[in-house]
C-alpha cells in the first residue's frame, strides 16, 4: 500500500502536517491508526496482521514522521530482492534522493534519509559500531523490521533477534509480522530489551477470503458460510473397502488430481485472474509452463505491451534471457517464478504480474515472502510438502501466508483461494488448513564465532552474558521454566512429605535388613534344594528296606491327609499295592489309620524296638492315604507311639538328618537368629517402608534430571558462548577476553562459519592465487550444495585445487575442536563448482557456465553472490596479506558483471559513491 509520490521532496515531507489524513488520501483501517498513535507517543511498535492488510503503510508513516523532524529511517527486509523492490517503491513515493540501499556488495546513497537494508546488514552495522564518535545510527529515529516473523527462519532468524538486543533503545522500533500466535510474546520480550513497546493486533483483512476446492470434477466452495468449517456440499473422501489388505498402503491414494489446464481454465472462467500458482518444486513450476501448452491468457492489446517490454529488456539483457518456452509463455501472460530463476528475469515477471499483464504466475513458497504481487487468487496446489526432516504437511502458517497473497484492496471485493486435489490430500486436509489458527515465533538464536568476538571487543564478560541471555529465546525458556519449577516444587514436596513418614528411617540399617533377608531367603532355597536330592536319595533305599520291615517297625510318614506334618506311626500291616511294593496299613500317634505307599515313610526306626502288635481289628482300607479313626482299643497303642516318638526325635525326616542338610539347616537358623536381633526387625510395615524409599529415590532422580533440564534451557546460549571462547582461545583469536589481531579480523567477517573462513584467509595459502582462481577457491570453502544431481563440466586449475586441498589440515584441525566442544557449526568444503566460479572470472560467457552445469541459472547467481559478498570483505580485514586483499579486489571486478550484478543503475550508482565496506561501513 503505497502513495504514487514521484516529485515528493525531503523539504515537501519535513512540512507535511502529520495527520496521517493530510499524508495518506483514504481512509485507514482502525489497526493503522492504533499503531500511528502508538508511534507518536515515541513507542516501538509490533504490528501482527494478515499477509495484504496494509501493514506497510505504518512504515511509511514512520518514514514521514522521520523525515519532517529531520531524522533518519532504516528498512530493513530479510531478503535482497525485496530491499530492491522496495528502493523502487520509495523512490517513486519519496524521491530518489530520499532513498539508498545498502546491501552486501552496494551501498547507494547511504546519506539518505531512507536507507534500505537487508536485516543482517543492519545487524552487521550494529556490530561494527565501536566508536563512541563514529555512531553509524546517529540521526536514525524509526528502524522498520519488515517481515519481522522471518525470526522463525532456522538459518537467518537470529539476525532479528541481535538487531533487537543491540539496536539503542533511543531508536524506535517498527516490527511488521504477518499474523502469528504468539505476538504478545514477542511484544513483551521487545519491551523488556528495547523500551517501551506495544502490540497493534487485526484479523481483518480489507479483502476478505472465499476459499474453493477443486477437483477434476470442478471448482467446488470449500467453506460454511460461517468459514468454521466444510462446506455442506463437500464429500470427504473415503478409502474403499479392502484396502488395508496385505500388499496396500496403509493411506491410500486419493482420487485423480485434476489438470493444470483443468484448474486454470476454471478460475480463468470464473474470472478470478490473475493468480498465483503454488507449487512447491522449480521443476512442477517450469512443467506447469509447459502443460499449459499454447493457451492465451491475455488480450491483443496486453500482448503488443508484453512484447514491447521484452524487446526493451532484451535489449539491456541479452544473457538474461529464458529459453524459448518461457518467453513465448510470457507474451500470453504465463510466467514461472522461483529461486532458480535469474534475478533480472525475475524482476521482469514482478515487474508484468503488478501491472495486471501476466495472468498465471506458477510460484515456490519463496514468493509468498513479502515480494509485492498483488493477485485476485492464490492457487496451492498441495497441502503437503518436502523437507530436509521429510515429508509433512503443510503449517498453518505457510498456508495463511500464501492464502494471504489474494485480494488486491481497491480492485477487488474478494480474494480467492483456490485448493487443489491431489493424490495426498483431500478435501479434509483443505478444509482443515483454512480454518486453522497461526503458529507461533519460535527463537533460533545461536552464538557464533563472530558474536562472540563482536561483544567481547564492547563488552566484559558480565555485560556479554546478560546480552546473550536477553535473546527471544532466552525469553521464553523463562516463561516455560516457571512451570518447570512449579513442577519441581510439587515433586520436592511429595519428597518431602515421604520423608516425614521414613525420614527417620537410617536407610544404611535398612539396607543392611534387607540385604540380609535376601541371603537369608536364598540360602532357605538352597536348603530346600538340598532336602530334595536328599529326599529322593533315600526314596529308593527305604523303599526296598520295607519290603523287609517287621510289622511293629516304627516308621516317620509324610502324606498329603496328613497336612505335611512328619507324623510318627507303626507298621500294623502289609497289603499287596498295585505294584511290586506292598501298601502299608499304619496306625499314626493320633489313633489315626492310615494306608500308605512306601514313598510316604520318610524314616524307617529299625535301630527302635518293635511295638507288640496284638490283634487289633483294623479297618478296611484299599485306597492310598485313605483314612479311618482308631478306636478306644487302639489309643493304648497310639500313646505308646508317642511316647517312643517323645524318646526318639521321629518327626524329623531321615533325610533332613544328612550332613549337608544339617549344615544348611544350621545356617540358615544362624542367620534367623542374627536377623531378629536387627533394629530394622521392629520396624513397622517394611514392605510399605520399602515402597516409600524407592519412590523417594525415583522422586530425587526426577528431580534432578528436571533442574539439569532447566540449567541447560536457562544457560545452554551461554554455553554455547562459553565454548565458542575456548576454541577461538585455542586458535589465538582471544588473549584471554580480549580480541587479538586474528580475533579483530575474524570479528570482521560475516559468514556460516567466521572463524573457518578468516583462519584461511590469514592460511597464507591464498596469497598466490589468481584473482579466478582466489574465487574459486574462495566459493568452496563458504558454499555447499546438496543435490544429488550437482555437476559442473568446468575442472578447477592445479593452482586453486592445491590451495584447496592446503586448507584441509587447518579443516581438520578445527573440526576436532568443534567435536570435542560439542559445537555443530558448519565447515564448508565442497570443490564440485570451484571450477565454475573460477570459468566465470576468468570470462566464459554466462550462456557457457549454464550449459555446462546441472545447477539453475538463479543458483549459479546465489552462489557467485556469495562468493562476491566474500571478496568484498577482504580488502576490510585487518591481519590478512595485502597481495590477498589486492586480489580479492581483482576477483571481485571479474566476477561481479551481469547477470550476477545488481541492475545496471544501481552499479553505476555504487560506483559513484564512496568505496567502503557495505557491511560494516559508517553512515555519516
Amino acid at each position: 500500500m503505497s502513495t504514487e509520490r514521484s516529485d515528493t521532496t525531503s523539504d515537501d515531507v519535513a512540512s507535511m502536517d502529520l495527520d496521517p489524513k493530510g499524508i495518506f488520501p483514504f481512509q485507514l483501517d482502525d489497526f493503522q491508526l492504533e499503531a500511528i498513535d502508538a508511534l507518536n507517543q515515541g513507542h516501538s511498535v509490533v504490528v501482527s496482521a494478515p499477509t495484504g492488510s496494509g501493514k506497510t503503510l505504518i512504515g511509511e508513516y514512520a518514514i514521514y514522521r522521520a523525515i519532517a523532524h529531520g531524522q533518519k529511517v532504516f528498512y530493513t527486509t530479510p531478503l535482497k530482492a525485496l530491499s530492491n523492490q522496495k528502493l523502487r517503491d520509495f523512490r517513486n513515493q519519496f524521491g530518489s534522493k530520499n532513498v539508498g540501499l545498502m546491501t552486501g556488495d552496494l551501498s547507494v546513497n547511504r546519506e539518505a534519509s531512507i536507507v534500505v537494508m537487508t536485516t543482517e546488514i543492519f545487524r552487521n552495522m550494529l556490530y561494527a559500531e565501536v566508536d563512541e564518535n563514529d555512531d553509524p545510527l546517529i540521526d536514525v529515529e524509526t528502524v522498520v523490521l519488515d517481515e519481522c516473523h522471518y525470526m522463525n527462519d532456522s538459518q537467518r532468524g537470529t539476525v532479528w533477534e541481535e538487531s533487537i538486543i543491540h539496536c539503542p533503545s533511543s531508536i524506535q522500533l517498527v516490527a511488521l509480522s504477518a499474523t502469528v500466535a504468539n505476538a504478545g510474546q514477542l511484544t513483551d520480550w521487545i519491551q523488556e530489551v528495547h523500551g517501551p513497546t506495544e502490540l497493534v493486533f487485526s484479523d481483518f483483512r480489507p479483502v476478505p477470503l472465499e476459499f474453493s476446492f477443486c477437483s477434476a470434477k470442478g471448482l467446488h466452495p470449500l467453506l460454511n458460510d460461517a468459514g468454521t468449517g466444510l462446506h455442506p456440499n463437500c464429500k470427504v473422501w473415503r478409502p474403499p473397502k479392502g484396502h488395508r489388505r496385505k500388499g496396500r498402503s496403509v493411506k491410500p491414494l486419493q482420487p485423480e488430481a485434476p489438470s493444470i489446464k483443468f484448474v486454470v481454465s476454471n478460475i480463468a472462467e470464473r474470472s478470478m485472474l490473475p493468480a498465483i500458482y503454488f507449487i512447491f518444486s522449480r521443476r512442477g513450476c517450469d512443467k506447469a509452463v509447459n502443460d499449459l501448452g499454447s493457451v492465451c491468457l491475455v488480450n491483443p492489446e496486453e500482448k503488443q505491451r508484453i512484447q514491447a517490454r521484452l524487446r526493451s529488456y532484451i535489449q539491456l539483457n541479452s544473457e538474461a534471457v529464458r529459453d524459448g518456452i518461457h518467453v513465448d509463455s510470457l507474451t500470453r501472460g504465463i510466467a514461472s517464478h522461483h529461486a532458480g530463476v535469474l534475478p533480472a528475469w525475475k524482476e521482469l515477471i514482478e515487474e508484468l504480474f503488478q501491472q495486471g499483464l501476466i495472468k498465471v504466475v506458477f510460484a515456490t513458497e519463496t514468493l509468498s515472502a513479502g515480494i509485492n504481487m498483488p493477485a485476485r487468487s492464490t492457487v496451492i496446489s498441495v497441502l503437503s510438502k518436502r523437507t530436509e526432516n521429510g515429508h509433512r504437511q503443510l503449517m498453518g502458517s505457510e498456508f495463511l501466508q500464501m492464502a494471504g497473497r489474494a485480494g488486491r484492496r481497491g480492485l477487488d471485493s474478494k480474494g480467492y483461494v483456490v485448493t487443489v486435489q491431489s493424490r495426498f490430500e483431500g478435501v479434509r486436509e483443505a478444509g482443515q488448513l483454512a480454518t486453522s489458527a497461526a503458529d507461533p515465533l519460535i527463537s533460533q538464536f545461536t552464538p557464533s564465532y563472530g558474536m562472540v568476538l563482536n561483544l567481547l571487543q564492547r563488552y566484559d564478560m558480565e555485560k556479554s552474558r546478560e546480552l546473550i541471555e536477553r535473546s527471544f529465546g532466552r525469553y521464553l525458556a523463562s516463561l516455560d521454566l516457571v512451570d518447570d519449577e512449579e513442577l519441581v516444587d510439587q515433586l520436592r514436596d511429595q519428597l518431602g512429605k515421604l520423608q516425614g513418614i521414613a525420614g527417620d528411617i537410617p536407610w544404611n540399617d535398612f539396607e543392611d535388613y534387607e540385604k540380609r533377608k535376601g541371603r537369608l531367603k536364598e540360602e532357605r532355597r538352597l536348603l530346600r534344594i538340598l532336602q530334595q536330592q536328599a529326599a529322593e536319595t533315600l526314596a529308593h533305599e527305604l523303599t526296598l528296606a520295607l519290603q523287609f520291615a517287621s510289622i511293629g517297625t516304627l516308621v516317620s510318614l509324610k502324606a498329603s491327609p496328613l497336612h505335611g506334618r512328619i507324623t510318627p506311626a507303626v507298621i500294623v500291616a502289609k497289603q499287596d499295592g498295585p505294584g511290586q511294593y506292598p501298601m502299608l496299613l499304619c496306625l499314626t500317634d493320633e489313633n489315626i489309620w492310615i494306608l500308605v505307599s512306601c514313598k510316604a515313610v520318610v524314616s524307617l526306626h529299625a535301630e527302635l524296638s518293635c511295638l507288640d502288635i496284638e490283634s487289633y481289628k483294623v479297618p478296611s482300607l484299599t485306597r492310598s492315604n485313605e483314612l479311618a479313626h482308631g478306636s478306644e482299643e487302639t489309643k493304648e497303642l497310639s500313646l505308646a507311639i508317642c511316647a517312643m516318638s517323645n524318646a526318639n526325635n521321629m518327626t524329623t525326616p531321615q533325610y533332613d538328618l544328612a550332613g549337608e542338610v544339617l549344615g544348611q539347616a544350621k545356617l540358615v537358623k544362624e542367620l534367623e537368629d542374627v536377623l531378629e536381633t536387627l533394629p530394622a526387625h521392629k520396624w513397622g510395615d517394611r514392605k510399605k517402608l520399602k515402597k516409600h524409599r524407592r519412590r523417594m529415590d525415583e522422586l530425587e532422580l526426577e528431580i534432578l534430571h528436571r533442574q539439569q533440564l532447566i540449567h541447560h534451557r536457562a544457560n545452554k546460549h551461554w554455553e554455547t558462548f562459553v565454548s565458542l571462547l575456548e576454541i577461538l582461545q585455542y586458535f589465538g583469536c582471544l588473549d584471554e577476553v580480549d580480541a587479538t589481531e586474528i580475533g579483530r579480523t575474524i570479528a570482521s567477517i560475516r559468514g556460516d562459519n567466521e572463524l573457518w573462513i578468516g583462519l584461511a584467509l590469514m592460511s597464507g595459502h591464498l596469497d598466490e592465487l589468481q584473482p579466478a582462481a582466489l574465487a574459486g577457491v574462495l566459493e568452496g570453502i563458504s558454499t555447499e550444495v546438496n543435490r544429488p544431481d550437482l555437476w559442473s563440466g568446468f575442472i578447477s586449475s592445479p593452482q586453486s585445487t592445491e590451495a584447496f586441498n592446503d586448507l584441509s589440515g587447518i579443516r581438520r584441525e578445527l573440526n576436532s575442536h568443534q567435536e570435542r566442544c560439542q559445537i555443530d557449526i558448519p565447515i564448508c568444503w565442497s570443490p564440485e563448482l570451484m571450477g565454475l566460479v573460477e570459468a566465470w572470472g576468468h570470462g566464459v560467457s554466462w550462456s557457457e557456465l549454464i550449459a555446462n552445469t546441472s545447477l539453475d541459472e538463479g543458483d549459479v547467481v546465489r552462489i557467485i553472490r556469495r562468493t562476491i559478498d566474500l571478496l568484498s570483505q577482504i580488502p576490510h580485514c585487518e591481519a590478512i596479506s595485502k597481495q590477498l586483499r589486492d586480489n580479492a579486489r581483482l576477483a571481485l571486478k571479474a566476477i561481479n558483471r551481469f547477470p550476477v550484478c545488481e541492475a545496471e543503475d544501481l552499479v553505476k550508482e555504487a560506483q559513484a559513491s564512496k568505496k567502503s565496506n557495505p557491511a560494516t561501513e559508517r553512515i555519516s
